[in-house]
C-alpha cells in the first residue's frame, strides 16, 4: 500500500492514438475530424475518528473521436487506446455520421481561431503521496478540527485528494497539441454539539502545487471553528433585508450569471439575460475579467476544448455585458465568432476598484443576513427566479448577533445584480471563478 502514483503514460502515446483516429477518419471518408485522448489517475483517502473508512486508486484513459460528412456529425469512444480499438470506434462513429440529419452549424472550430503558440502554464505539480502519508495528512486535519472544541463530538470525516490528467486533442485542420494539470485537496466536515443541538460546517483546500495547500492543522482548525460558531441558531421571521455571501456562496450567483450568456442559453432562447450583450447587468462599479493564463491557476487553459486558442478578455466592464461565452456551435447559432470557451469559462475574476473588507461589508449591511451555506436547487435559469435554503449569521449594527438555520432567501437573479451595494477583497483563489463576500441590498428572508 505504499507505493505512490505510478507515472502517467508519455503524451506521445496519446499524441499518436489522435493521430491515427484523424487519419482513420480521413481514410474512412469523413470531410472533417477531431479526436481526443486522455488519461487521468488520483487518489483519495478519507479518515473518520481516526479510522480509514475510503482508500481509492483511480486511473482512467480514454479516446473520443467526432467524424463529419458535410453537415452530418457522428461521435464515439474507447477506453482502449490501441489501434484496432480506435479504428473500430472511428468506424462507429462514422457509421452513426451517415445516418443523422444534417445540421448547418456542424462543424470544427474555423482555423484562425485555433491556438498557434501555446504557453506553459506552469499546471502540472505530481504529488508523491503515497496512501500512507495521505492517511496521515487526514488524521492530522481532523485531529486539529476536533482539538479546537471540547463540544466538537463528532465528524464527517477528513478527505485527501491527488489527481493528475494529460489530454491531447487534434483536429483535421492540422491542430494537435497537449498539456497535463494536476489538482489537490484537503477537506474536514466536522459536528458540534451543545444542549441537544448539532451542527456540521466544513472547510478545504485546493490548489494545482501541493506546495501552496493550507496545512491539515489550519483546515481542520477552520472547520472546527465554524462548526461551533453555527451552535445556538435560530430560525427568522420572514422579512425583507439585506444579504451578504460569503466568497464561496458568491460564487454561486456568479455561476448562475455564467449560465445566463452561455451560448447555449442564449440560441435556445431560455435565459433569463437574453439579447443582454450591451446592457448593464450590473452596477457600474463591478468588473469581470476572463484570465485564462494565469501560471498554476485551477480555471487556466492555453486552448479550449476545439483547439481554440484562450485569451484574456473583459466580461462585464463599468456593469455592462461585453459579450457571450462562446464555443464554436453555439457561436454560429447567434451569427458570431467563438470566444475559445468551448468547455467553460477560464479564471473569472470578480471584482471592484472599491472592493472592500468583510468588516467593512458587516458595517455597511448594518443589519440583515450573512449567508455562508447554501441547499436547494431552487434557481430558474430562464426567469430568473431564486429561492434557496440558506444558514449563516444575523447582523445588526455591523456585528454578528446570532447564528441562523432553516431560512430561505428569494428574489429574482437580475434584480438581485443590479441591487448589489458592494464587493469584498476577501478573493476566494479555490476555483475557477475568483470572487470574494457580494452584498445584497434587499432580499425576501423566509423563515417562521
Amino acid at each position: 500500500m505504499s507505493q505512490a502514483l505510478e507515472p502517467h503514460a508519455p503524451s506521445a502515446t496519446l499524441e499518436d492514438a489522435v493521430r491515427f483516429a484523424l487519419e482513420e477518419a480521413s481514410r474512412q471518408g469523413a470531410s472533417q475530424a477531431d479526436a481526443d485522448a486522455s488519461v487521468g489517475q488520483g487518489l483519495g483517502v478519507t479518515v473518520r475518528l481516526g479510522e480509514v473508512e475510503t482508500i481509492e486508486y483511480q486511473r482512467d484513459r480514454g479516446l473520443a473521436v467526432t467524424v463529419y460528412f458535410g453537415h452530418r456529425k457522428g461521435s464515439a469512444s474507447t477506453a482502449d487506446l490501441g489501434r484496432e480499438a480506435v479504428r473500430a470506434s472511428v468506424a462507429k462513429a462514422c457509421a452513426i455520421a451517415r445516418y443523422t440529419a444534417e445540421d448547418p452549424y456542424a462543424g470544427l472550430v474555423e482555423p484562425e481561431a485555433l491556438a498557434r503558440d501555446i504557453p506553459d502554464l506552469d499546471l502540472d505539480h505530481p504529488w508523491g503521496l503515497s496512501a500512507e502519508a495521505a492517511i496521515d495528512i487526514a488524521r492530522r486535519c481532523e485531529r486539529a478540527g476536533m482539538d479546537v472544541d471540547a463540544r466538537i463530538g463528532n465528524s464527517e470525516g477528513a478527505s485527501v485528494s491527488t489527481q493528475r490528467h494529460t489530454g491531447v486533442y487534434g483536429n483535421s485542420l492540422g491542430f494537435l497539441a497537449g498539456f497535463s494539470g494536476t489538482s489537490h485537496s484537503i477537506s474536514c466536515s466536522l459536528i458540534a454539539q451543545q444542549d441537544g443541538q448539532m451542527q456540521r460546517d466544513y472547510w478545504f483546500t485546493a490548489a494545482r502545487d501541493p506546495l501552496e495547500l493550507d496545512s491539515p492543522e489550519a483546515v481542520g482548525t477552520a472547520a472546527g471553528g465554524r462548526a461551533c460558531a453555527r451552535l445556538g441558531a435560530r430560525k427568522l421571521s420572514t422579512r425583507r433585508a439585506p444579504v451578504l455571501f460569503a466568497p464561496e456562496m458568491a460564487r454561486g450567483l456568479v455561476q448562475h450569471f455564467l449560465g445566463a450568456i452561455s451560448g447555449s442559453s442564449q440560441y435556445r432562447k431560455a435565459s433569463f439575460l437574453l439579447n443582454a450583450a450591451g446592457e448593464r447587468v450590473f452596477p457600474a462599479f463591478v468588473r469581470m475579467s476572463e484570465r485564462p493564463h494565469i501560471r498554476k491557476g485551477l480555471g487556466s487553459a492555453p486552448f479550449d476544448a476545439e483547439g481554440a486558442a484562450t485569451h484574456d478578455r473583459e466580461l462585464i466592464e463599468a456593469g455592462v455585458l461585453q459579450g457571450y461565452v462562446l464555443g464554436s456551435y453555439s457561436a454560429r447559432r447567434l451569427g458570431l465568432k467563438t470566444t475559445g470557451n468551448a468547455g467553460g469559462i477560464h479564471n473569472l475574476l470578480v471584482g471592484s476598484a472599491a472592493a472592500r473588507s468583510r468588516e467593512e461589508l458587516l458595517r455597511q449591511m448594518g443589519c440583515g443576513l450573512w449567508v455562508t451555506e447554501l441547499m436547494g436547487q431552487g434557481v430558474n435559469g430562464v426567469t430568473g427566479d431564486y429561492s434557496r435554503g440558506a444558514s449563516g449569521f444575523w447582523v445588526e449594527n455591523g456585528a454578528v448577533v446570532h447564528p441562523v438555520q432553516e431560512v430561505t432567501i428569494a428574489g429574482n437573479l437580475r434584480q438581485m445584480y443590479q441591487n448589489i451595494l458592494a464587493l469584498g477583497d476577501d478573493i476566494d483563489v479555490r476555483g475557477t471563478i475568483r470572487c470574494g463576500s457580494l452584498l445584497i441590498g434587499e432580499m425576501t428572508i423566509a423563515g417562521d
